[in-house]
């Protein structure tokens, strides 16, 4: 009998070019899941991304730190221990222009692709 569980204990390391730690737990790029995505992340002081329109849902959860969302030109941070959801099609910038690296989880409904994400040229 096949076991009805999958351990993660070697996700998949997405290569950046701006510093930011993205460990991808479960989705297109670890195990081929199109239906969500789980990743770990650590984004560093300064860092920022260009604004995108993803055609999924995101879920943010904050371990340590904070993070700057841009949402549809509406400012919100978030602190540890703090969560939002992100509906689909809406235009967002995601940040952390403070001094402290900031760690948390992201999952995608459906899972992040680069087909999906939208970004905007910066």
């Amino acid at each position: 009998m096949s076991k009805k569980y999958t351990i993660q204990k070697s996700p998949f390391v997405v290569p950046t070019t701006d510093g930011k730690l993205i460990e991808e737990h479960f989705g297109n790029a670890t195990d081929g899941n199109s239906k969500v995505s789980i990743a770990h992340m650590i984004a560093p002081p300064g860092w920022s991304e260009p604004f995108q329109t993803p055609e999924f849902e995101e879920y943010t959860y904050i371990i340590k730190g904070k993070k700057q969302f841009n949402i549809d030109g509406e400012i919100v941070v978030l602190e540890a221990g703090q969560s939002i959801k992100i509906e689909k099609n809406t235009r967002i910038q995601y940040s952390n222009p403070f001094t402290e690296p900031c760690e948390y989880l992201a999952v995608c409904l459906p899972a992040f692709s680069m087909g999906l994400v939208h970004r905007e040229d910066s």
